[in-house]
């Protein structure tokens, strides 16, 4: 299904035409308002009662099970990607001599736990590039065999916009015995994602870009296989029976059931949560098939507007519904951001592309503008 603008849900001037989710997107006036109301209650500490530290997270748990496909047990609450990963680099131990398998260009987030991990484990990295006339998919696939250990993937590539075909490579991993792990944040909440078709081993997301949330918070998933590990940090929360205030001095190694153990410490962000709830169920609300569908339609017509001026994507892969990744001729003005902000339209350049990323915000003066401001750049 399609879904018709969403504009008048965030709070975008009529002026500005903001392609650049993929950046930080904005937030929706229901997520400010519940971050609003969250920073009221933290105002009036006497209106904080102890359900208030486990409640929503198990909320968050349960709608990022509904996203993914998952169990809400699953999730671990976290402050960041690099945090996330961190978690897990701590949890594994690869083979010496074997293969760590990332794409060439990977947003460093998700490169240097490996290096570092590589240096500690003697494991050697690979990165991968397709082949002329080769997608990112069969790049991948084609470089898996007995010696890969691990996989640290996009499902999106964050300057190209290629989508990876995550059940084909999750297939061949596992046959493999070699480990999956995933950063969703340039695709989850715009490009539909199964735990149970995927079935990665984990897997981290930042909230602020495609969940449309605030920054500083996000989620690690954890397969019920890897829910026995060492947390990053020793919270108080990730304890078993950490509900009960009164016996918190009643010390105990015992963790809390799930991938709980990995929360990040002070995890009950008691102004950021709420605003987290919020996004998450505008999502659920829309859909994320419907996303997906009404983005892909969106990007289809910015991708012809930027034809008529000589911009094409260039890409081998199947794109992301949620990217336009287009390539810069070699006499391209330096300045294309300057001239396109002078304008009011807001995009990325990221090495020899322009990275279109817009949201269900989008309508016809955007697209109009977009046009424009092309047209005077080339």
């Amino acid at each position: 299904m399609t879904i018709s603008c969403q504009r008048n849900k965030f709070e975008i001037p009529e002026a500005i035409t903001y392609l650049d989710c993929a950046y930080m997107s904005p937030l929706p006036r229901k997520t400010i308002a519940a971050g609003r109301a969250g920073l009221d209650k933290k105002a009036q500490p006497w209106t904080i009662t102890g359900d208030d530290f486990f409640d929503l997270s198990e909320r968050l748990r349960a709608q990022m099970a509904d996203l993914t496909h998952a169990n809400a047990a699953d999730f671990a609450l976290i402050s960041s990607v690099s945090y996330g990963m961190a978690v897990i680099a701590k949890n594994l131990d690869l083979p010496k001599g074997s293969k760590i398998l990332l794409l060439d260009r990977q947003f460093p987030s998700n490169v240097y736990p490996w290096r570092d991990l590589a240096a500690r484990a003697g494991a050697e990295i690979i990165y991968l590039s397709p082949e002329t006339g080769q997608s990112w998919t069969d790049a991948v696939l084609a470089a898996i065999d007995g010696e890969t250990s691990l996989l640290a993937l996009p499902q999106v590539h964050w300057i190209e916009g290629a989508e990876l075909d995550l059940i084909a490579i999750g297939k061949k991993a596992r046959a493999n015995e070699a480990l999956l792990v995933l950063d969703l944040t340039q695709s989850l909440g715009a490009v539909q994602f199964s735990v149970a078709a995927v079935d990665p081993d984990y897997f981290v997301v930042a909230n602020y870009k495609w969940l449309l949330g605030p920054y500083s918070t996000g989620f690690l998933y954890a397969a019920p296989r890897h829910q026995g590990g060492q947390p990053l940090e020793q919270c108080w929360q990730s304890r078993f029976g950490s509900e009960n205030f009164a016996d918190l001095t009643q010390y105990t190694d015992q963790m809390a059931d799930g991938a709980r153990r990995y929360d990040m410490g002070e995890r009950s962000n008691f102004a950021l949560l709420p605003a987290v709830e919020a996004s998450l169920a505008q999502l659920l609300e829309w859909g994320v098939d419907n996303i997906e569908h009404s983005l892909r339609d969106i990007t289809k017509q910015l991708a012809t507007i930027a034809a008529k001026h000589g911009l094409q994507p260039e890409i081998t892969s199947p794109r992301a519904a949620n990217y336009l990744s287009l390539k810069l001729p070699v006499n391209a003005p330096s300045d294309i951001l300057q001239q396109a902000r002078a304008a009011s339209v807001y995009f990325s350049h990221r090495g020899d592309r322009l990275r279109i990323t817009p949201h269900l915000w989008i309508n016809q003066q955007d697209l109009h503008r977009f046009d424009q401001t092309l047209g005077s750049i080339f």
